[in-house]
């Protein structure tokens, strides 16, 4: 069960001269959470002592991945220089573990013959998460890419032959090849590769100050690299492509090398 934040936002107030002003927080204080928040135009925000991002409005963002610690202290200053604290304390999140053994070696690892191409492909995916535009278009509320029933979710983990895999990091929705895929939020395509080694056709929208939406296993790109989408765009259709056993949508989120949990900012199904 998730927790929400005083009914999933959180209000800091504080004193700037005689005015009240207020900082504030949108989002699930858990593990794989994305917070989204705003605070008064020329602030400067810190999470654990690190910078955060802020727009000149006021807009920021920040994520916590899958595993991350429990405790985290969120620091501003105010634009009179006033400096302010609050703790943040999330929730623990237990995750599905399947362990399979007995498999051939080919089936827990990849052919050497392959490997160079997996590297080109995360050098890819890595240039095109590398954005961090300052733009807003994370701050909408957030839809669901496609339409159908949930068949992973985030967090979930393989242990095949006693060797722990890499979690699953996104959200499965499985659907037939050619079903559309629209865009979550506003956005622009950072990326479209129709053939990588395990995601197959591949998709990228940055949604700004280092937000992005992967989409994987795709059949068809609609739009290409630098377009600006808008939310509920049609920009693919799901496929069958890469390392996967039948036709669905792996979607996948990002704050800079954060894995977030997309099933956190939609609806509930």
């Amino acid at each position: 069960m998730h927790k929400y934040i005083f009914g999933a936002f959180i209000n800091l107030m504080f004193m700037m001269g005689a005015q009240a002003e207020m900082l504030e927080l949108r989002g699930e204080l858990t593990q794989g959470s994305l917070l989204r928040g705003s605070a008064p135009s020329g602030s400067e925000i810190w999470l654990d002592g690190k910078p955060i991002l802020i727009s000149d409005d006021g807009h920021f963002v920040f994520g916590f991945n899958r595993d991350a610690k429990l405790e985290h202290q969120l620091t501003w200053r105010d634009p009179e220089g006033n400096h302010h604290e609050k703790n943040l304390k999330l929730t623990s999140r237990e995750y599905d573990i399947q362990r399979i053994d007995g498999l051939a070696s080919k089936m827990v690892s990849p052919p050497q013959e392959v490997l160079e191409r997996i590297r080109q492909d995360n050098v890819q995916v890595a240039a095109a998460r590398a954005r961090r535009d300052v733009r807003t278009d994370f701050s909408q509320d957030f839809i669901w890419p496609a339409q159908g029933p949930i068949s992973g979710v985030y967090g979930s983990q393989r242990v095949l032959n006693g060797q722990p895999k890499r979690p699953h990091y996104g959200v499965d929705v499985a659907a037939p090849t050619g079903t559309p895929v629209y865009a979550p939020a506003d956005g622009v395509v950072t990326l479209f590769v129709p053939d990588m080694y395990y995601s197959g056709g591949t998709m990228i929208i940055d949604h700004g100050l280092g937000v992005s939406s992967t989409f994987l296993h795709l059949s068809k790109g609609l739009v290409k690299e630098g377009d600006i989408v808008n939310q509920g765009q049609l920009v693919a259709e799901i496929g069958a492509t890469g390392r996967v056993t039948g036709a669905h949508l792996d979607w996948r989120m990002n704050w800079m090398n954060v894995r977030i949990d997309p099933a956190l900012l939609v609806p509930k199904r």
